[in-house]
C-alpha cells in the first residue's frame, strides 16, 4: 500500500483514525495556482518515499476539496497555500506554513522521524531476518560510518557479521559497547563469538597445520586447509593459503573455484574481496 495518498473529505476521518499512532502524517495543503506547489511536491514525494514505513504524505487538493480545506484552514489558522501539517496520534506537531526548500524540510521532518542510522538499522534487521546477509552488512555498514558510537549499529553489525563468519570483527564491535547498553542481545551475541572463536582451532586444523609445516609444497593439504578456515570463518587464511598454491600451479584442482568461492561469501564491498581480487588479477595477467 503507498504512503502517498489523495486526501478526499469522505476519507479525511479515516486516514486519521486508522493511521498508526506512531506513523507521521504530513497533510499537505497544495493547488494548482501557486507554483510553488509544483516545487514542493516532488520533494515531498521523494521524503514519503525515503520514509515508506514511518510517513503517510496525504495531500489535499484545494482546488478540488474546497469544502474540507476551508473548513480545516479555519481550524489551524491557515493564512495562505502551499502548507503542510504535521500530524502524530492524531494530534498536530508541527505547521510549515508557505513554500519550503528542501533544507528547510529535512530540518522540519527530521524532528519527528527516524534518524538516518534508526532507519538504516531497521532496514538492516529486516534483510537479517530474511537472510540476506550481504544487503544487511551493506546497510548496518552505512549506519555504522554515519555514527560509529552507536550501541545499537555496532550491535546489529556485529549480529551480521557472524552470520557471515566474521567473528573478529563481531568481537572488535562488542569490546566497544559501553556497560550500560550490554542488554540480553549483548550477552546473546557475546556468548555466539566465544563459540565461533573455540571452533576456529579444531583437531582438523592443527593436524593439517602440522602437515604443511612438514611439506609446504603439500598442496592437497593447503586446499583442504583453506576449506577447513572458511568453514570457520577464517576467511583471510583461507584465501591466503589458496592463493599460496595458485602461485606456484594456477590449475592445481579446485584451488583458483575455491578462491572465487570464498569470495563470494563475502559481502558487497568488503575490503578483504577486492584484496583478494587484485592478487588473483595479479598472477593472471
Amino acid at each position: 500500500m503507498s504512503n502517498i495518498i489523495e486526501l478526499t473529505a469522505e476519507s479525511f476521518q479515516q486516514v486519521i483514525s486508522e493511521t498508526a499512532p506512531e506513523t507521521l502524517i504530513a497533510l499537505y495543503f497544495h493547488t494548482q495556482q501557486a507554483p510553488e506547489c509544483a516545487t514542493m511536491t516532488p520533494l515531498l514525494e521523494a521524503k514519503a518515499a525515503q520514509y515508506a514505513e514511518h510517513l503517510l504524505l496525504a495531500k489535499l487538493n484545494c482546488d478540488v476539496e474546497q469544502a474540507l480545506a476551508s473548513q480545516l484552514a479555519q481550524q489551524i489558522g491557515l493564512q495562505g497555500i502551499p502548507a503542510i501539517l504535521l500530524l502524530k496520534g492524531g494530534a498536530p506537531v508541527d505547521m510549515l506554513p508557505g513554500p519550503q526548500t528542501q533544507e528547510m524540510l529535512d530540518a522540519a521532518f527530521e524532528k519527528h522521524l527516524p534518524n538516518a542510522e534508526d532507519l538504516l538499522v531497521t532496514q538492516a534487521q529486516q534483510l537479517l531476518s530474511q537472510g540476506n546477509y550481504s544487503d544487511a552488512y551493506t546497510k548496518a555498514k552505512q549506519a555504522y560510518d554515519i555514527n560509529a558510537q552507536n550501541s545499537k549499529v555496532k550491535l546489529i553489525l556485529a549480529d551480521i557479521c557472524l552470520n557471515i563468519q566474521k567473528a573478529d570483527d563481531a568481537e572488535a564491535l562488542l569490546s566497544t559497547i559501553p556497560m550500560v547498553d550490554q542488554d540480553a542481545y549483548f550477552n546473546n551475541l557475546k556468548a555466539k563469538v566465544e563459540l565461533a572463536q573455540e571452533a576456529k582451532d579444531s583437531p582438523e586444523i592443527k593436524q593439517l597445520e602440522a602437515e604443511i609445516e612438514k611439506d609446504e609444497t603439500n598442496f592437497d593439504a593447503k586446499v583442504k586447509l583453506a576449506v577447513q578456515y572458511d568453514q570457520v570463518g577464517r576467511k583471510e587464511e583461507a584465501l591466503e593459503t589458496l592463493f599460496s598454491v595458485l602461485q606456484k600451479d594456477l590449475a592445481f584442482g579446485d584451488a583458483r573455484k575455491m578462491f572465487l568461492d570464498v569470495i563470494a561469501t563475502l559481502p558487497d564491498g568488503d575490503e578483504l574481496a577486492g584484496k583478494y581480487r587484485r592478487k588473483l588479477y595479479s598472477i593472471l595477467y
